[in-house]
């Protein structure tokens, strides 16, 4: 094979798409995110991975799932540094994407027209059950959505969303299990309730 061929060769090996794993908080979204990223870097896959600079719940730079397992990332203020910072890589992924800007739709089409693969984790709605930031159109564009079910805490159903315990109308308030729990949509609607005629008395 002549060195033209093996290009090309490698060019049509590195095929992009865009994989989307999102779910209520406490679901496994970053768990599952950072099992594909390792996969991809034991099979010698050139990765880099970005988190929002303004998630630093559990540390600066790495991306953490809840159960404290961890790899090494890059904070980015901005979705459209990953176009530099992730030029000639194999695999991109992104966490907490629903903390990103509108325009990390099309860095990631872009990515995926340069043959990256680009896999993404974040939560689909807010804790209204509104669909938040970004993520919608990430799942409308994704080659593959895989959504993940945290268990209800109330009732052991599969949970809907991330119910907030605080008071805050904030769509982004950064948190963990003293400010949310997840719900099924029964309990959900039952929390409301309650949390209604608690307000009115």
């Amino acid at each position: 094979m002549n060195r033209f061929s093996e290009f090309n060769h490698m060019e049509m090996m590195r095929r992009g798409r865009i994989e989307v794993v999102c779910g209520s908080m406490f679901s496994g979204k970053t768990e599952e995110l950072i099992r594909r990223l390792k996969r991809a870097k034991f099979a010698h896959q050139k990765v880099e991975i970005f988190k929002p600079a303004l998630d630093t719940r559990y540390s600066d730079v790495e991306v953490v799932s809840h159960d404290s397992n961890h790899i090494t990332s890059t904070p980015i203020e901005s979705s459209a540094s990953m176009l530099l910072l992730a030029d000639d890589v194999d695999v991109v992924g992104i966490d907490e994407a629903q903390f990103f800007d509108a325009d990390l739709v099309n860095v990631c089409e872009e990515l995926a027209r340069r043959g990256t693969r680009v896999i993404i984790a974040g939560l689909d709605m807010d804790f209204k059950c509104q669909p938040f930031g970004p993520m919608p159109a990430l799942m409308a564009i994704a080659d593959e959505v895989t959504k993940v079910h945290a268990i209800c805490v109330r009732c052991g159903n599969l949970a809907y969303v991330s119910h907030r315990l605080v008071e805050g109308d904030k769509q982004v308030l950064l948190g963990e299990k003293a400010e949310y729990e997840p719900l099924c949509r029964e309990c959900y609607l039952k929390a409301l309730k309650e949390r209604a005629e608690k307000e009115q008395k």
